[in-house]
């Protein structure tokens, strides 16, 4: 992926993410939520992922899979927070609170084994549900089973378990914050040579 693909991933994964619980409980104005959203999604690609991930996308832009490589390390604290702030304008209200208050139990959570964190997977509405999630998973996860190494994610939509369930994650811990939307952990063993 190049630079000159970020602001389009980030509008399709604005599109992508519309429905999401989660997303939808952090913006509730439906007014801000896709200038937040493409505002959230281009500054993790651009200033967090590309230059220290693995950002793999289809063609045209349709989908992308946002990955963080063992090693790399999970924001915590204040680089949390700092991400955070430019998109902060869209989340005025309760929206930056239900941030702030799920940021900490989510870092709590991950993984402190090497391991490769999907951060964001995300495909253009009308093309969901044809495989593209599943060729944009597929490369690093078989680089999870030859190095050994396991795969980790957050989901905030219930109907993508069994998505994930299908490729080897199964749900860990369940996090509900008072009021607001499920969050499920997922962590995919790596798979034995054949």
């Amino acid at each position: 992926m190049a630079a000159a693909d970020v602001a389009g991933v980030a509008a399709m994964l604005a599109r992508a993410f519309d429905d999401d619980p989660l997303t939808n409980w952090f913006f509730p104005s439906a007014r801000r939520r896709a200038p937040g959203l493409r505002t959230y999604f281009r500054l993790q690609v651009e200033q967090d992922y590309l230059p220290h991930g693995e950002v793999v996308m289809t063609a045209g832009r349709t989908g992308a899979a946002i990955w963080a490589p063992p090693g790399k390390p999970f924001l915590t604290g204040w680089p949390a927070l700092r991400s955070v702030l430019p998109v902060a304008p869209f989340i005025v209200g309760p929206g930056l609170r239900r941030v702030l208050e799920i940021l900490p139990r989510v870092a709590e959570l991950h993984p402190k084994e090497p391991h490769w964190y999907l951060a964001t997977l995300g495909v253009e509405p009308v093309l969901q549900g044809k495989g593209l999630g599943s060729a944009l998973l597929a490369g690093v996860l078989a680089r999870c089973d030859d190095d050994g190494v396991p795969a980790y994610l957050e989901s905030s939509k219930e109907r993508n378990l069994a998505f994930y369930g299908r490729h080897g994650f199964t749900v860990g811990e369940v996090v509900q914050p008072r009021g607001g939307p499920k969050l499920w952990t997922m962590r995919r063993e790596p798979r034995p040579p054949h």
